[in-house]
């Protein structure tokens, strides 16, 4: 019988690529993971929508009335930040259960659940509905990677999908909507001594920035989710004291909930803001994803992760946003999950870590759910 691999061991190999995002670069990465699940019977192809930018799909078993389950997981990490790391971000550096690294929690010690669940099973998996696996380049700036994937019609078909993010392995049943915003002001420039003969763009801004703190989304609230927020997250204006500004720009983050259509929401904007001279433009655009806590899958899902919580998970959405959307989408709408073993709490944080007993615990919880789904 070969070894069953170490999801610490694979965490920290996966650390060991440099995959911040911008650049990302995720190519190598990539293709660790496919060599991998090749050797083990697996077919492969990779996509990428840029140089360098490789998303993998993996496919085992199929050709069954039933569709594939799908797990899924992004490689890219965001930046280090400026604040100092007291271990290598780069190397898995352990203390006690401990495993740390910038991605370790968000996410590949997720990948490393579901990889080593699906090569134990591998095996077993030929003759059955079978199992994906989406692992994807540029989630942290705009889920690249599974839009080009979803729009160019790469994804055949899945009948579920778990989005391995870090969740500390509480199943969320989706996630709020994301849209930001580009807003510009333009004005006419003078010598500051002299204000009354330009027009100061960042006196304007500051009207918009106004208009933006009384406005309504038209869908108040979600049972689930909660509320639809906006939030103002960087402003730009001017070159130097002593001149008035002609230009000031912010972006503007959105969470949208269900009922809430992303061209609406920019058009609505735009209404309000246009008596400012405001232009506004849509930057980035990733649906709310949803599905019904009474979904049979959803029950099972839950079933499953009871043993690891305080009881029966309760119907809950996670803050952040995830790929799950577009590749609902892609697939055409099955039931979808976010669900894995890293801290949700430490993402993007100095000194991110994850939990290794709770990575193991991950690993168990991915094999009995690809059982349950392929008979296995």
């Amino acid at each position: 019988m070969t070894p069953r691999l170490d999801p610490n061991v694979l965490t920290r190999e996966l650390l060991a690529f440099n995959t911040i995002n911008p650049p990302g670069m995720e190519r190598a990465c990539a293709q660790l993971l496919g060599k991998r699940l090749e050797d083990a019977g697996f077919r492969v192809a990779y996509h990428e929508f840029a140089e360098g930018r490789t998303s993998l799909i993996a496919q085992i078993g199929g050709g069954q009335d039933k569709p594939p389950i799908c797990f899924t997981g992004h490689i890219d990490t965001v930046p280090l930040g400026a604040a100092h790391w007291h271990h290598d971000a780069f190397a898995g550096e352990t203390d006690g259960d401990r495993l740390y690294g910038r991605g370790s929690t968000d996410m590949k010690s997720g990948i490393a659940a579901f990889m080593v669940a699906a090569l134990e099973l591998a095996p077993r998996l030929e003759r059955t509905a079978g199992l994906t696996l989406v692992i994807t380049a540029g989630e942290e700036i705009g889920c690249e990677g599974a839009r080009f994937l979803a729009d160019h019609k790469l994804l055949d078909r899945a009948g579920a999908i778990v989005v391995a993010e870090p969740t500390a392995n509480y199943p969320y049943i989706g996630h709020k909507g994301l849209a930001w915003f580009e807003i510009e002001t333009t004005g006419v420039t003078a010598h500051g001594s002299m204000p009354e003969v330009g027009d100061n763009a960042i006196v304007k801004m500051a009207r918009v920035i106004g208009d933006l703190e009384r406005f309504r989304f038209p869908v108040e609230s979600h049972a689930v989710m909660g509320k639809p927020t906006l939030n103002i997250g960087t402003i730009r204006g001017g070159l130097n004291t002593n001149s008035v500004p002609d230009e000031a720009r912010i972006t503007v983050d959105t969470r949208t909930v269900p009922g809430i259509d992303h061209v609406h929401l920019c058009d609505s904007l735009a209404a309000l803001l246009a008596p400012r001279g405001a232009k506004v433009r849509k930057i980035v655009d990733t649906p709310p994803l949803y599905t019904d806590p009474a979904n049979e899958w959803v029950q099972e899902v839950f079933e499953a992760c009871a043993p690891l919580l305080d009881g029966r998970p309760a119907p809950r959405t996670i803050t952040f946003s995830t790929d799950g959307s577009d590749l609902k989408r892609g697939f055409g709408g099955p039931p979808a999950v976010v669900l894995g073993p890293g801290e949700p709490t430490l993402a993007h944080q100095t000194d991110e870590w994850c939990s290794m007993s709770r990575v193991g615990q991950s690993v168990d919880l991915f094999r009995s759910l690809m059982q349950r789904w392929c008979a296995a």
